[in-house]
């Protein structure tokens, strides 16, 4: 062996020997994994023996094996927890560095408000659980938009969030997704209402039902389309049309930007009822109608959806009426004649007694060319002093009047 060998070999052992005794609790070492089990990772750091690093000090959230957080080969920092030269036993944490490490980081994500990508490292109670360094939970109430009831499928995904609250004193860092989706959907928002026009049909697509309509997705933004817009006729709930998402054809009514409000009709992109009212209506027609309305001018009378004609309190019946009540009732079905139609102006005359056959009228009584001996039953049928007999009304007049009748013959 030359001499300029041995030199060489003194100067490594001399440096290991300097690296043994320097080594103590507290100390940061890098090395790389060399091997790997379930609950533990070993590290070579150039020290006599490998270190190792228990699984839970590999990750500030649990972890079901040790292969979760690292791989054979990996570079890895970590802190000297324990040595024991005698039991050749070098006990490490990443944790700790990891740790040390994300605070400062986390800091600065919080001051500038960005987004960070993390992985669920685990589904609790209340949440889920990543590993930003340090233990990071997103709330339920911070991982949609939406309601979400099980988010058992969540783990093992990378979510995009921002750093919502963080207490390095008290270990605690908040995390939400939902700012940065929010964030994303206003900003889509201004984009998609700058783009649309009113009058302009679309196709969107049911994202959710309420009492008064249905909330449509027309590219990334949702507007609504009332229910007095889902349909040419009457609509009791939307429920009864459409079903979380269909795809419907839609036209835009109104967009407000600064409200952030689309109004939509589903029915302004279907035919009108009005439009195909003048081929099937004709005046003179006779055609059945149900009642819909009763007010105190008249009836309103459904002739086909969307068409509604009026009969007036004197067209509905021969006889007087005080109220169209009398006679009809709501959803009554009826004969009507149609009077009248303007389907430019949306209006229709109709008649039901027109329909039907007028009553024959009551006899006059005939009245003689002169006055004095008329016949006065009309006059006189309710006076229950005088009796309509022939014989009667002769016996009183000439009891009455005798006398006086003497005198003219």
């Amino acid at each position: 062996m030359s001499e300029e060998t041995k030199n060489q070999e003194v100067e490594v052992n001399q440096e290991e020997m300097d690296q043994f005794v320097s080594l103590k609790k507290g100390d940061t070492v890098k090395g790389s994994i060399v091997k790997l089990e379930d609950n533990q990772a070993y590290v070579s750091i150039g020290y006599k023996y490998d270190g190792v690093i228990p699984i839970r000090e590999l990750s500030s959230v649990h972890l079901d094996n040790a292969s979760d957080a690292v791989q054979v080969g990996q570079e890895v920092e970590c802190k000297v927890v324990s040595i024991d030269d005698e039991k050749e036993k070098l006990v490490l944490s990443k944790r700790a560095i990891d740790s040390e490490n994300a605070w400062e980081e986390l800091e600065k994500h919080f001051e500038a408000k960005d987004v960070l990508e993390v992985t669920v490292a685990d589904v609790v109670k209340g949440g889920l659980v990543a590993d930003v360094g340090v233990r990071g939970f997103i709330p339920a109430s911070m991982v949609e938009r939406h309601f979400v009831e099980d988010f058992s499928d969540y783990k093992g995904r990378t979510l995009r969030v921002k750093v919502k609250e963080i207490d390095r004193e008290n270990n605690k860092v908040i995390l939400s997704a939902k700012d940065v989706l929010d964030e994303e959907f206003e900003s889509n928002k201004v984009q998609v209402m700058s783009q649309l026009q009113e009058g302009q049909e679309i196709e969107g697509t049911v994202q959710r039902l309420t009492q008064f309509g249905a909330f449509v997705d027309v590219g990334g933004v949702d507007g609504l389309v009332h229910v007095s817009e889902m349909a040419w006729n009457h609509v009791e709930k939307p429920a009864d049309v459409v079903s979380e998402g269909d795809k419907v054809k839609v036209k835009v009514l109104k967009v407000d930007p600064e409200k952030g409000k689309i109004s939509l009709s589903m029915k302004a992109t279907q035919p009108g009822p009005w439009d195909s009212a003048a081929e099937k209506f004709n005046t003179g027609d006779v055609v059945t109608g149900e009642v819909k309305r009763l007010v105190a001018f008249g009836a309103f009378v459904e002739l086909a959806p969307g068409v509604e004609g009026l009969v007036h309190i004197s067209q509905i019946s021969h006889k007087h009426i005080g109220t169209p009540q009398e006679v009809l009732k709501e959803g009554q079905e009826v004969q009507v004649k149609i009077l009248d139609i303007n389907t430019a102006e949306k209006r229709v005359s109709l008649s039901i007694k027109e329909t039907e056959e007028a009553p024959a009228a009551a006899p006059r009584s005939e009245r003689p060319a002169r006055g004095g001996s008329s016949n006065h039953k009309d006059e006189l049928k309710d006076n229950p002093n005088v009796s309509l007999s022939n014989q009667g009304l002769s016996i009183t007049l000439g009891e009455r009047f005798g006398d006086k009748l003497s005198k003219f013959k």
